[in-house]
């Protein structure tokens, strides 16, 4: 197999996300395929070590004085010193491949505008909606929106989407016009979405089919050992692992949950931690667990009847129903963004995002079906093998395995 020189951008480089650890594992798959990997991230403190990390640019924020501001604003646009940082390492690695994961804001899309000025062929893993929706998520009024896909995006200052700041949505429009639909076009060969549901927005915008390739995340080495480890003991309860906030449907989940027989386990954090802590004081079947660890996750999820997924917003190609199925733990999932594609009657079933009744039904289902833990493991450890996902992002690349 042919070896290349690859660079990966991602704007920090620590397990911060989804987008993070998605990253980052690709930069193991290819080091471990014999491929020469260089990373690119903003400078951060929580940063781990690269072994670049001297070739990153200066840290921006948007949140404090004007002067913050004004910086973040100009990296936005690809000002700065975003393109001398870059234009080192380009020079420098010289790779033959720049690989763009999440770069917009505190890097910037002008880094595909250098990567395909140097010759480089350019792949961009899309991990948000920023592409079709100024304000990343597709949500208006913490629900799904489209107003900004296929149109111009003035929506996005009309209605505030950004933090719910007229300044900010300006920043948000300027910037979508700047890096627009043709520019973007123009410096990148490859457009890697992780689900089917992103790709459909990307051609709803006007973005050429051709460029777009399909490639579902995979299951982080680390927790499928992790996974693979543990002897599952299932117990009566079923569970929920992920942010508490209003989009992720925890409140819809709660409220059905707390009128069945059954233990929800509440693993996660977020804004709406201290209302439910409050609501439901005192409901013995739903225990809220606070944020745990990756050992704490994985025994609750291999140990749980089934997981849940209560979606309320256009989720991608979520991990956390990645991880569930490679514990052979099925799920049971809204049907919006890209879930559905993960989830057949073999593993899981689906309901109407925010129905609270096909929720209860769903879930009274999922506690009566008879589960094949052992198939549903085996099966999802082959679907979301990293040695798939890498098959997959190299012939992207253009190398032969």
């Amino acid at each position: 197999m042919e070896k290349k020189r690859i660079l990966i951008a991602n704007k920090f480089y620590y397990p911060r996300g989804g987008d993070c650890i998605v990253a980052m594992n690709l930069e193991r798959l290819l080091k471990d395929a014999g491929h020469e990997v260089a990373v690119f991230a903003m400078d951060y403190p929580e940063n781990i070590d690269s072994g670049w990390n001297a070739y990153y640019p200066s840290q921006v924020e948007f949140d404090g004085s004007w002067g913050n501001k004004i910086r973040a604003a100009k990296r936005l646009m690809g000002w700065g010193d975003i393109r001398p940082a870059f234009k080192k390492i380009l020079n420098d690695f010289k790779p033959d491949i720049v690989h763009l994961h999440n770069i917009h804001s505190y890097l910037s899309p002008v880094l595909a505008k250098l990567a395909k000025k140097c010759g480089c062929r350019v792949v961009w893993t899309l991990h948000d909606y920023k592409l079709v929706c100024p304000s990343y998520a597709c949500l208006y009024n913490e629900r799904p929106c489209e107003q900004c896909i296929g149109r111009r995006k003035m929506p996005v200052i009309n209605n505030r989407c950004m933090k719910g700041s007229f300044a900010a949505s300006v920043m948000a429009y300027v910037e979508a016009r700047k890096w627009n639909r043709d520019a973007l076009e123009n410096y990148t060969d490859t457009f890697v979405c992780p689900s089917n549901f992103m790709a459909t927005k990307m051609r709803k915008d006007g973005f050429d089919p051709e460029k777009i390739n399909v490639v579902c995340n995979h299951i982080d080495p680390a927790k499928q050992q992790l996974f693979n480890s543990l002897c599952s003991n299932r117990d009566d309860y079923y569970i929920y692992v992920g942010r508490l906030s209003r989009e992720k449907g925890v409140e819809t989940l709660l409220n059905v949950a707390s009128k069945l027989p059954y233990t929800l386990m509440v693993a996660g954090d977020g804004p709406l931690m201290q209302k439910l802590k409050e609501m439901y004081f005192g409901y013995g079947n739903v225990v809220l667990l606070g944020r745990q660890n990756a050992q704490q996750v994985a025994e609750l999820l291999s140990n749980a009847r089934f997981s849940v997924m209560p979606s309320e917003c256009y989720d991608n190609n979520p991990l956390g129903v990645i991880e569930s199925l490679c514990a052979g733990t099925p799920v049971v999932g809204a049907r919006i963004g890209g879930i559905p594609e993960l989830i057949n009657e073999e593993n899981g079933i689906t309901f109407t995002s925010g129905n609270k009744n096909e929720l209860m039904a769903a879930i009274n289902k999922a506690f009566s079906t008879r589960w094949n833990n052992d198939s549903i493991k085996k099966t999802a450890n082959v679907r979301f093998s990293p040695i798939e996902h890498l098959k997959q992002i190299l012939s992207i690349y253009g190398i032969e395995l």
